[in-house]
């Protein structure tokens, strides 16, 4: 394996690679501990990479449940909102019937009132008219008694004169 591939490096690759050797080349053992230091590093990265993408993982996770209750959260205030709307229509809905049904009853109770005024005003003038009619006939009472009165007072004046007239004339009458 040469180092110009573009696949990726295992730190076994780092381990297990070998240079050719060159008249003028490197110390060997400079050259297998920098590499030794070298794979340790990489297999460092690696596993620091792995627990990044776990918690990268872990954190999409939260991600997506948060982005899922905040869709329920939306959802529910949407739905709470509704119901709060409906609820407040259908309360002034309601109050609208109740106004409406209170001021049909009192139309009615006012048409009642006004009737019964109107039933009162007119018993009141019959009882205005049927005291009239009875002072009229005490009157007309009155005046035939006064008739009958004049009469009886005049028929016993009368009766009285004839009765002196009678004893008059029996004093100036002979005794026989």
């Amino acid at each position: 394996m040469t180092m110009g591939d573009a696949m990726r490096i295992t730190p076994l690759d780092i381990q297990q690679m070998v240079f050719r050797v060159s008249f003028r080349g490197y110390d060997k053992e400079e050259v297998n501990r920098f590499l030794e230091e070298l794979a340790q590093t990489v297999e460092s990265l690696n596993r620091d990479q792995a627990v990044q993408r776990e918690k990268i993982l872990f954190l999409e996770q939260q991600l997506a449940e948060m982005k899922r209750t905040e869709s329920t959260l939306s959802s529910t205030l949407l739905s709470a909102q509704s119901l709060a709307e409906d609820v407040k229509r259908n309360a002034q809905r309601e109050a609208d019937l109740v106004i409406k049904e209170a001021e049909l009853k009192a139309g009615e109770l006012i048409r009642q009132a006004r009737v019964e005024l109107t039933d009162t005003q007119r018993d009141l003038l019959s009882l205005q008219k049927q005291r009239l009619l009875m002072v009229e006939r005490l009157r007309a009472s009155l005046r035939m008694f006064e008739r009958m009165l004049e009469v009886e007072e005049q028929e016993a004046l009368h009766d009285a004169a004839t009765a002196s007239e009678e004893k008059l004339e029996g004093e100036s009458s002979p005794a026989l």
